[in-house]
């Protein structure tokens, strides 16, 4: 049975490739010319067609596009003009599954469908266009960084100042370190490191993903660095902007952070819900999707609850929560402003023994309330290590720093 073929190629070269599926032999068709990326994408959801051919500059074509049209099935054969080797470059970081020069005879349409059939066959083509091999591309670390997601319940049990903390403690043992607030409820990491929140930050790196221009240089200068060894990438300023954080453009985020820090830190939403009334649309936008991304790209998830009995019970809720996602990553338990006055006078005995019953959980990391520091801290948009060194509370994000850097694989 011939694969069906959308085609949305601008030009000339557009009747050369539907005479060149037409002619393959039976196993490719034409089911759909489309003018626009509106039409590509509607054809695809109905099914007609596994391979879209598509020029690399048709307006609006953009990885959110390119995962749609995967999520279809469908396979994407971007066509960029040799002359433009920009197009060819962004057509590879949208997620196009092959890019190739667009043919301008018959003999060259041939060639196309026959790399496309090459690749339905999930066999690679046996040449890649000398004009791609030009272009640059920016050195990156030879180690890849660890993603360590920041997630707590409802409630703000201290996520924000937990993941600030945590980068900071990684940095001052001399590991580059990224600082991300991907927040979309109430994200607060510039205000609480004393940086404007109007900056672009993860928003622009999202556009930029989404466009396929996001690279090494674009992200580190849309992430100051705040000390030696620490950068900051801010999040939104108000919650409706959610929408500017699109999942399928932070997956390209994290994947290019990594190659920029050796850690991530990543303060996360503390909703996990998926959006199910909207799974039947695929390009409907989803609320928690910078939540749900950071956590299933994270290698470690540090799961944030504070230390009094509604916060102890929705930490357990969570918990569980959390396990439903089936994520792979290591989990890490941290209880914070843990004290006598919330949990009777063995507060430390009482919240592990609650956490190990409840949970399942007899390692957590308990880090004191220490309110004068933090208020401090928050007031002069320092971390604790600048406003309060000396601290408990700031001596028990060290230790997990040190924990996170024991427990990584070695190189």
């Amino acid at each position: 049975m011939a694969v069906g073929v959308l085609c949305a190629v601008r030009g000339p070269a557009e009747a050369l490739l539907v005479q060149a599926a037409e002619a393959s032999g039976g196993r490719l068709s034409v089911t759909r010319r489309c003018a626009d990326v509106v039409e590509l994408l509607a054809a695809a959801e109905a099914g007609l067609g596994r391979l879209a051919l598509v020029s690399a500059d048709l307006e609006h074509l953009d990885r959110e596009t390119v995962v749609a049209l995967h999520r279809g099935g469908t396979r994407v054969v971007a066509l960029a003009d040799p002359g433009r080797a920009w197009l060819a470059e962004r057509a590879t970081a949208c997620g196009a599954d092959l890019v190739l020069a667009p043919p301008t005879d018959a003999e060259g349409a041939r060639a196309v469908v026959a790399d496309a059939l090459a690749l339905l066959d999930a066999v690679a083509p046996d040449h890649v266009p000398g004009w791609l091999d030009a272009a640059a591309t920016p050195t990156a670390r030879t180690r890849r960084g660890r993603i360590v997601a920041v997630w707590g319940p409802t409630g703000a049990p201290g996520r924000t100042t937990t993941a600030v903390n945590l980068a900071a403690e990684l940095a001052a043992l001399g590991r580059p370190t990224l600082l991300v607030d991907a927040d979309t409820y109430g994200g607060a990491v510039s205000q609480v490191v004393g940086l404007l929140d109007e900056a672009p930050g993860l928003a622009a790196a999202a556009r930029a993903a989404g466009q396929g221009t996001l690279d090494l240089r674009a992200l580190a200068a849309l992430a100051p660095l705040l000390a030696d060894d620490l950068r900051v990438l801010s999040g939104v300023s108000r919650p409706d902007r959610w929408p500017e954080l699109p999942a399928a453009a932070l997956d390209v985020v994290w994947s290019t952070a990594r190659s920029l820090a050796e850690w991530i830190v990543v303060d996360t939403g503390f909703c996990l819900e998926q959006d199910e009334s909207l799974t039947y649309d695929t390009r409907a936008p989803q609320r928690n999707g910078s939540t749900l991304s950071a956590l299933a790209a994270a290698d470690v998830v540090v799961a944030v609850g504070a230390a009094d009995p509604v916060g102890i019970a929705r930490l357990v809720r969570g918990l569980a929560d959390l396990a439903a996602l089936g994520l792979p990553a290591t989990r890490l338990v941290v209880v914070n402003r843990v004290r006598a006055a919330a949990t009777g006078g063995h507060p430390q005995q009482a919240v592990l023994e609650a956490l190990a019953r409840y949970a399942g959980v007899p390692d957590a990391l308990l880090v004191p309330d220490d309110r004068p520091a933090c208020d401090a801290a928050l007031l002069a948009g320092h971390t604790l290590r600048e406003a309060a060194s000396g601290s408990a509370a700031r001596r028990a994000f060290a230790t997990l720093a040190e924990r996170l850097v024991v427990g990584a694989p070695t190189p």
